[in-house]
This record gives structure tokens, sequence and C-alpha cells, in this order.
């Protein structure tokens, strides 16, 4: 095996843009879960905005036109996924992975004409003599808008959650809806717009995927970075910057499967492969477990069904 050739500055780079439509998409989550809602139908917002965002840039010839599509879709589709939960009161994870199955087929029929398209391409941005440093220039000053914005949404979560009136009120909510709705808050529109904002990051996490790190449209194309997404947040404790982390962590184990396949690694590469979708499956039996959600400072009505006479 010949390690010569893999380039520190290249591996860091690359696992940054590999963890960006993860990250977009576990940072919604994060919101909505902080709002007592569990949605497990990430993996199907992600792949609606994939094509959604896919589709406009295609006919509009503007990859930023695509994003916004993407953000609009998904926060769409997750709209239906809160009308059943929120007015409705199906079960949360039920109608989740329903949503999931609904928009891979969704997805699959609306991108049916878009098989073999290739997208317009989304310049890098010019950060003038900060990508000429050496090393930081490569790894941090080399990468498209998209990949400062979800670094940027992180920070702005982080704020809006322990800085600001508004996130302490959806807080409220994810720990007691009816102590917030005894004070007069509106729970089910608090949810609502958490489910939207949720949605809206997942679609921009799915165009990122098919506009940019694999500029094609190919069906399920997502691979399972919805449910890696869901992992990561329980796996940073509903925390912001944790949720980075492992963004970090689980895109990095992507990239370096890639390079150590290149430099000859004896191990089959399916073992490295399979190992990001091994720990998600852990991380979600620590989570079903009610002694786990404890421990790991999970909001206290997650997944719980509120009705304003109750």
């Amino acid at each position: 095996m010949n390690l010569s050739g893999i380039s520190p500055e290249v591996l860091i780079a690359a696992l940054m843009v590999a963890s960006t439509p993860i990250l977009l998409a576990a940072i919604g989550e994060l919101v909505v879960e902080k709002a007592g809602v569990l949605n497990l139908g990430v993996e199907g917002m992600m792949i609606f905005g994939a094509i959604c965002g896919f589709a406009v840039a295609v006919e509009t010839g503007s990859p930023a036109l695509g994003f916004l599509g993407a953000a609009a879709g998904a926060a769409a589709l997750s709209m239906l996924f809160g009308v059943l939960t929120q007015f409705l009161l199906s079960n949360q994870v039920a109608t989740g992975l329903a949503l999931t199955l609904f928009g891979l087929g969704l997805s699959a029929l609306v991108g049916q004409g878009y098989v073999g398209v290739t997208p317009p391409a989304m310049a890098k941005l010019d950060l003038g003599p900060l990508g000429d440093i050496p090393f930081f220039g490569r790894v941090l000053f080399g990468h498209d808008a998209m990949v400062y914005l979800s670094l940027a949404l992180v920070a702005a979560v982080w704020m809006f959650l322990n800085r600001s009136r508004a996130g302490l009120i959806l807080r409220a909510v994810g720990e007691s809806h009816d102590a917030a709705h005894a004070l007069g808050y509106r729970v089910v529109a608090i949810r609502l717009g958490a489910i939207a904002f949720g949605g809206a990051c997942a679609g921009l996490g799915g165009a990122y995927l098919s506009l940019i790190r694999v500029p094609q449209w190919t069906e399920g194309m997502t691979a399972g970075a919805g449910w890696i997404a869901l992992a990561i947040v329980v796996f940073a404790s509903w925390r912001p910057w944790r949720v980075l982390l492992g963004a970090y962590l689980f895109g990095g184990v992507t990239v370096l499967q890639l390079n150590l396949q290149a430099a000859g690694l004896a191990v089959p590469v399916e073992y490295l492969s399979m190992s990001p979708y091994v720990v998600t499956i852990l991380v979600l039996v620590v989570m079903s477990s009610g002694r786990g959600r404890a421990a790991l400072n999970a909001p206290a009505s997650l997944g719980r069904v509120f009705h304003a006479t109750t």
C-alpha cells in the first residue's frame, strides 16, 4: 500500500465538501427535534431537494436558483409531514418513514427527463490572496459558497437556540409542549416552522449532491445520507457545534475510504464503505432506548403527540 500519494490538504478539503450535504441536513433536523418533532423523512426530503434543485438549475441556467428551488421544494414536502403529524396527529415515526418512501418515488418520477443531463457549474469563490496561503489556502479558502453557508448556518442555529428569545421558546416547546401551551405559545405553529426549516436544509443538502459534489441526477443518489444526518443529531447530543464535528467525522470516513482504495489497501473496500452506515444503525439503536435518550440530553417531548385539549 502506497500512502505517499495522499495529500493532507487535498484530503481535508475533500472532507469538507463530502460533509456539506450531511451537515446541512443534520443542522436542519436538529432544529426540528429541538422543537420536539422526530422527522425520519430526511432522506426523502434530501432526494426530492436534489431533483428540484437540479431541475430548476438546468431550466434556468442558475445554480443559485437551483438551491432556492431545492429548499422550497423540500420545505413544501415537509409540510405534508407537518400536516399529518401536527393536525391529524399521526404517528411521527411511521409518517417520517412514509415520507422517505414517498420522496424517493416522487423524485424518481420527476427526474426521468433529467438523466444524463449536465447542470450548470457553480464557481468557487475568489477570495484573492487567501487562496494562495500554503496549506490553509487549499483547505479553507478554495471552496464554493455552500460550504461556507453550511458553516454559517451552524453558527446561526447555535446563536438562535442559545442567545435568542425565539430559540428559547422553541426549546421550551421541545421540552414540554403542555407547559409551553399553558403559557400561551402556539405549539403547532412553532413546530410547523421548525419542520419547514428542517425540510429546506435537507433540500439544500440534496441539491449540493446533485449540483456540486456529483453534478448529475441519478435515482437514489443520496444513498443513505439522510439516515446518517439523523444519526449525527443524536451523536451530537442535540448540540450544533457537535453536529459540525459529527458531519466531518462521517464525511471523513467516506473520503478516507476512497483514498485508501486508491492507495491499494488490502482490506476490501466494502468494509470501509459500510462503516458510516454501521455507525448509523448503532446510534439509532441507542436513540430507541429511553435510558439512552435521557443520557444524550434528548428533548423531553421528542416524538410525543401534542393536542391542545390535553
